[in-house]
């Protein structure tokens, strides 16, 4: 189901009981290994979404990123030092301008995402957008303020946290998230055509078998696709 966005005029506080501060441990506390392995292997991983801001659900995603761009077997070797397991292993482009990226499922909820080429500054400050967060930050118990597929700004509080529709104070959210009042409107822009059209597609989708890597997988993709190539172009 799409979410539903909030007018400007909503406004609400959260507080939180014992089970969400649990969930927010549980969540947090699973992704930790992950960051770990990835840190030892020379990597900047961090955690974007409600994991990173504490409004999460039994139904939350840990999404890992690494926002610059790696050696694909550096990233999957200290996984496998770790013994942590791989799911599914994709590349995927939202649309022919945006970076190319590899997805590494490693359960139902848990994904590690990287680009394989140059993140332009909006594409970088999305996950701002959504809230971000590393791993010193998690274990002095941090919460960041983002955005939620609502479009709600979600402000951390002692308690739980208040939230607000960001219409009409973009330049607001700018301001208090660090990223251009630009990135703000081209997300709510993005976001409020999903709703409108119900699609979220993806203009590539490209499962990786295990045996190949992802780059190997990306050259093939390129020597098809003029769009791949012009994107490769910019890395």
């Amino acid at each position: 189901m799409v979410p539903k966005f909030k007018r400007k005029t909503d406004y609400n506080e959260i507080i939180y009981d014992n089970n969400h501060w649990t969930l927010i441990s549980k969540y947090r506390m699973n992704a930790k290994k992950i960051l770990y392995a990835l840190i030892k292997s020379k990597l900047t991983p961090s955690i974007y979404g409600s994991v990173a801001r504490g409004d999460v659900t039994k139904n939350s995603d840990i999404d890992i990123i690494i926002l610059e761009v790696f050696s694909s077997f550096q990233i999957e070797s200290s996984l496998e030092r770790l013994d942590i397991p791989v799911q599914n292993r994709y590349i995927i482009q939202a649309t022919p301008s945006h970076a190319i990226k590899a997805y590494i499922e490693l359960d139902s909820v848990t994904t590690i995402s990287f680009p394989l080429t140059r993140l332009y500054k909006v594409e970088r400050e999305f996950y701002k957008f959504g809230g971000e967060i590393n791993l010193e930050q998690i274990d002095s118990n941090k919460r960041v303020h983002g955005v939620d597929k609502r479009l709600m700004l979600i402000e951390p509080t002692k308690t739980g946290h208040i939230e607000r529709g960001i219409s009409g104070i973009e330049n607001y959210v700018a301001k208090i998230i660090g990223i251009s009042t630009q990135t703000v409107l081209n997300r709510v822009n993005i976001l409020q055509k999903r709703e409108e059209t119900g699609r979220t597609g993806v203009f590539i989708k490209k499962f990786v078998p295990i045996n190949l890597t992802f780059e190997l997988v990306l050259k093939k993709l390129a020597d098809k696709n003029p769009a791949v190539r012009r994107r490769l172009k910019n890395v």
